[in-house]
């Protein structure tokens, strides 16, 4: 039987945007952060903070406090972070009062909660690096474990975090998975020497979605009936983890969600059980396997457990392929543009506007501010326009930096063809030098039929021709 138990608490809270198809003609705003709803986004962190990062954490800090033996690990967005100690300081001080406890653990993941590894997977490291600072910074803890969005993981993602260092990852249990022995068991992956614990998502949903729902066989559920299955389950570990809001949001006080909370630790106790935070489980279990997830069949924790909760309609993979297109240019500007962009790439965009239906579908339904799939497809559509020409004004601000550091996407790249060669060029340093290897006639060609000004104009955001751009760049003088 399982004597361990490891639980892990998610702590996110996204910016929603605006209801912008709502607005007058005319209206809508310059500035891109004025696309977000700042009013209603400070209503809704309030409210949970309150209830959840002030109410439940004084629970848990109590339960560290008294209960010997009881152990938690938490993951904290970055963007939660910010705004709790912009909004609700009170909350941020109990979450530290956690953390000096030293019985809590604090995981990495993307900053913005975000699609991060989707787009490019430098966007990701820097994410979950700059994420790993902040909480550094700001709780005193290094983290050593990390997580993907939404628990996303392949070969590949698992690959990235320990080269970046860490030593376990977190990630769902999925039955299909090759080298898959049960919920209960810590893994490595298949690729790389890295810890993997995988979710027992059926004790976990039991609390974040059937605790409150009356016509569950089970309900109401105690922490003493909870704490026996938990004692008997088969295997090394238990690995619970949900979403913190559900104590006190998901699932209000009256439900006595609170009261669960308070004697889950004092009940487990009882029977011997065992609390280790994830990198102790790590430490002290042995992998029995090895998880074989490539690229192709990247698992969440979300609906089907796949990527479908984000990517599962056509609006969304489009939504998808503007932002990494948008992201090249972000990039190059830096500053102030990475920032704007990377608020846009949080998950919660994408998770808006799927087009599920049954249980996934109310689940999706719950968490939209919107009320409709289609009406946030529309929304975030017009909100990467807005953010698409922000950042045009932006690079034309210091243009010779601009287009010195910018790459296309590959889909937008350059091409000239003779019938023996091909020249593709995906930066105008690209392009000069295709241009010099080019034979002239072919050159020729491109510049009176205007297809590079085109090009120059549509993708590198050139206001005026290819000499100008020479002559002002490479050449002397300001553009």
């Amino acid at each position: 039987m399982a004597r361990d138990i490891v639980i892990m608490l998610e702590i996110h809270q996204p910016l929603r945007i605006k209801p912008l198809i709502d607005l007058p003609p005319g209206s809508e705003p310059r500035d891109p952060m004025e696309l977000f709803e700042w009013s209603y986004n400070r209503q809704v962190f309030e409210r949970v903070a309150e209830n959840v990062y002030i109410k439940a954490s004084k629970i848990i800090l109590e339960s560290l406090r008294r209960v010997e033996g009881f152990k938690i690990t938490f993951s904290i967005s970055g963007i939660a972070l910010e705004l709790m100690r912009s909004w609700a300081p009170k909350a941020l001080r109990v979450i530290q009062d956690i953390a000096s406890t030293g019985k809590a653990e604090f995981m990495a993941q993307t900053y913005y909660h975000s699609l991060a590894w989707l787009i490019d997977p430098r966007e990701f490291e820097e994410q979950v690096m700059e994420h790993s600072r902040l909480v550094e910074e700001i709780l005193g803890y290094r983290p050593t474990a990390a997580e993907n969005t939404e628990f996303m993981f392949n070969n590949d993602i698992a690959c990235t975090l320990h080269r970046l260092g860490f030593k376990v990852v977190v990630t769902e249990g999925v039955e299909w998975i090759p080298g898959f022995r049960g919920y209960n068991h810590l893994y490595t992956s298949a690729l790389c020497p890295i810890g993997v614990l995988v979710r027992n998502y059926r004790l976990s949903d039991d609390i974040g979605f059937r605790f409150s729902m009356r016509s569950w066989d089970q309900y109401p559920l105690t922490a003493d009936k909870y704490s026996s299955w938990l004692d008997a389950s088969p295997g090394d570990l238990v690995f619970i983890a949900m979403d913190y809001e559900t104590f006190g949001e998901h699932h209000r006080p009256e439900t006595g969600i609170y009261e669960f909370l308070r004697r889950l630790p004092i009940e487990a106790v009882k029977r011997d059980l065992r609390f280790l935070t994830v990198s102790e489980a790590s430490q002290i279990h042995r992998p029995v396997g090895s998880l074989d997830i490539p690229p192709w069949a990247t698992i969440s924790w979300a609906d089907e457990r796949d990527l479908s909760a984000w990517l599962g309609n056509e609006a969304q993979k489009a939504a998808l392929e503007r932002l990494r297109i948008l992201y090249s240019y972000a990039r190059a500007i830096e500053g102030e543009a990475k920032r704007l962009w990377r608020l846009f790439s949080t998950s919660d965009h994408f998770y808006y506007q799927a087009t599920k239906q049954g249980p996934a579908g109310d689940v999706h339904s719950y968490f939209n501010p919107y009320g409709s799939p289609y009406k946030a497809q529309l929304i975030y559509h017009i909100a990467l326009s807005m953010l698409s020409k922000h950042l045009a004004e932006l690079a034309r601000r210091d243009y010779c930096g601009f287009v010195k550091r910018f790459r296309a996407p590959d889909r937008m790249c350059y091409y000239m063809r003779s019938r023996d060669s091909v020249w593709r060029a995906c930066s105008l340093e690209e392009l000069l030098d295709a241009m010099e290897k080019a034979p002239r006639d072919v050159v020729d060609r491109h510049v009176v039929e205007g297809y590079i000004d085109r090009w120059l104009r549509e993708v590198l955001l050139a206001e005026r021709g290819l000499e100008d751009v020479k002559k002002t760049c490479y050449g002397g003088g300001n553009m």
